[in-house]
């Protein structure tokens, strides 16, 4: 097999290994960080309902959301997540910062997902090859004991990339490997006492030891199945089972996760309370509470933040669909998170405070605000934290 057609079977399969080559255990590390990213924009409006301002019904005649799940005098939460994400948010389990963002204003998914992802000032030069969550990985393991991290997506993401070496594995994809236990011996051989013999070898383990894990996983799985239907309950599908693969080797073995969940740009019939966009918060909140369930004891340490690049429109367009916008909504929840509240810099949502008279303004900015968890979660110093975020005015809003 050429080394062509092996490095491309390598990001396939998810062999690129952590601390280049260094098969990784149990988390050294109790505290637990998994980054959500919605891409595409999701509509922060229709998630926090902002029932106190009198523009929103009035700018939404067909997808406001008129009967949200009160949160406090000012917010409701859309009543698909009644079931999932408000019970965990009544037991002070997550917090809602709206008015987040990033200060890129180009309203293109793919150049504000990559500023993000870089978490580096817009202003300036740029390593386009580092992201901020390989940079957070490589500053808890130069003082600690190995903090291993997994990106759970098919292709290594830009915010995991950088100067340590990160493994990434689709969960839904890995037991379908294109590359089988022979080709694997066939690969391996060939670069027997060469530079990349080990990393290639402990990178085919890592695939491997999370391919097994899954097997036993979606066993587990098939039971717990067939004991529920004699309940009528509903099993979570799609991203719910994801994330329970996901909780389950956060338990046993990675400290840093990261995992994408795409179609939330919805210029077209976005609906309301039902609709496509109600499926879809739907879906995630049932995943992100399937995932706290499988974490265990593991979610008393543990942080998920929801992102997504940008928020969308606060007037409906004229295909009842939202366009790009500006500020959005990030969810923080865990059983370490101080939530129960909206928190963050906030403002009354009246016309002459609407961004470029159109969408929600930027007044927690996400690199500070993240800046802010990570120092608390896991005691930077300035300089570290400098190392992840450079020059940024850190932002502590007690989250945890």
């Amino acid at each position: 097999m050429k080394r062509r057609l092996f490095l491309q079977s390598l990001a396939a399969t998810a062999t690129l290994p952590l601390m280049h080559g260094q098969l990784m255990a149990a988390p050294a590390t109790q505290a637990r960080l998994l980054v959500v990213f919605l891409r595409g924009g999701y509509d922060a409006a229709s998630l926090l309902v902002p029932t106190s301002s009198t523009m929103y019904t009035e700018t939404r005649p067909n997808i406001a959301i008129t009967h949200p799940a009160e949160l406090n005098h000012d917010w409701g939460l859309h009543p698909s997540l009644s079931d999932s994400i408000l019970p965990l948010y009544n037991k002070g389990q997550v917090a809602f910062i709206p008015f987040a963002g990033t200060e890129d204003t180009s309203r293109s998914h793919f150049e504000t997902q990559d500023s993000i992802e870089l978490g580096q000032p817009l202003q300036g030069r740029r390593n386009l090859a580092s992201g901020f969550l390989n940079r957070l990985a490589s500053v808890l393991n130069k003082d600690k004991q190995a903090v291993s991290a997994m990106a759970f997506t098919d292709q290594l993401p830009l915010i995991m990339r950088g100067e340590i070496q990160i493994p990434n594995a689709g969960l839904s994809s890995i037991t379908n490997s294109s590359v089988n236990d022979h080709q694997s011996k066939l690969i391996a051989s060939m670069y027997q006492g060469q530079a990349l013999a080990k990393q290639v070898d402990e990178g085919f383990a890592v695939r491997d030891q999370v391919k097994h894990q899954i097997d036993q996983m979606q066993a587990e799985d098939k039971a717990k199945e067939m004991t529920a239907a004699n309940r009528n309950a509903i099993t979570t599908k799609g991203f719910g089972q994801e994330a329970r693969r996901i909780g389950k080797l956060m338990q046993q073995q990675y400290a840093l996760g990261f995992v994408d969940v795409g179609g939330w740009d919805t210029h077209v019939n976005q609906g309301a309370t039902t609709g496509a966009l109600a499926t879809r918060f739907n879906q995630l909140g049932l995943g992100l509470a399937a995932f706290a369930e499988e974490m265990g004891n593991a979610w008393n340490n543990t942080v998920v933040v929801v992102v997504s690049e940008f928020g969308r429109t606060f007037r409906e367009n004229g295909n009842r669909g939202t366009d790009h916008g500006h500020g959005t909504v990030f969810w923080v929840l865990g059983g370490a998170v101080h939530g129960g509240k909206i928190i963050g810099e906030q403002i009354a949502l009246e016309q002459k405070n609407l961004f470029q008279n159109r969408d929600y303004p930027v007044l927690n900015e996400y690199r500070g605000v993240l800046g802010g968890l990570f120092s608390r979660m896991y005691g930077l110093t300035p300089d570290q934290l400098n190392h992840v975020f450079s020059n940024v005015n850190s932002k502590d809003l007690g989250l945890v």
